[in-house]
């Protein structure tokens, strides 16, 4: 495994369109571990493969209620249900947080890194991290969504920790 580079806003790469993968083979098991380890390295729940160069319809993400790790190869939403506006941030844009409406639960398909198809179904913060994903694939940015961006430090904290209670709420409830 290596430590990838993180692409930075203002680079092209973020704002082009990945291609499908169509060959499951050691080039993506090492893109998926350096992808992981990039996103533990830099404190993310979510990393996308244009993240570190690559367009490809890769992403990692992680369940932050159950905090296990999901590999998303060729991701496609099926079902989007409900919204849901929470504060986002971004690996790729350190310091930079706004309010971005997206669906409070998902339905997708997608690969496993052997090639192998399967479905998910995502809700809360867990959906708002697979949704913020996938749209790295398509070249927007959460900036692009943001309904207003967070400039003032304390509502940042205020807003985050609301986010973490919901994500503590729902440990407690199983």
């Amino acid at each position: 495994m290596a430590l990838r580079r993180v692409v930075m806003f203002g680079e092209d790469t973020l704002r082009k369109t990945s291609r499908k993968v169509e060959v499951f083979d050691d080039k993506l098991w090492v893109l998926l571990d350096d992808m992981q380890q990039t996103m533990d390295q830099f404190g993310g729940v979510g990393l996308a493969s244009p993240q570190v160069g690559i367009l490809r319809r890769v992403i990692v993400v992680e369940d932050s209620d159950t905090e296990k790790r999901v590999e998303l190869v060729n991701p496609v939403i099926t079902k989007e249900v409900g919204q849901q506006r929470e504060v986002e941030g971004c690996l790729s844009s350190p310091g930079e947080w706004g309010y971005v409406k997206r669906p409070e639960r998902i339905s997708l398909t997608a690969s496993n890194r052997y090639g192998k198809e399967f479905q998910l179904d995502a809700k809360g913060v867990f959906a708002i991290t697979i949704c913020h994903e996938i749209d790295h694939l398509n070249g927007k940015l959460f900036t692009d969504l943001a309904d207003e961006m967070v400039e003032d430090e304390e509502e940042l904290e205020k807003a985050k920790r609301s986010r973490n209670r919901k994500c503590k709420r729902k440990k407690k409830r199983r």
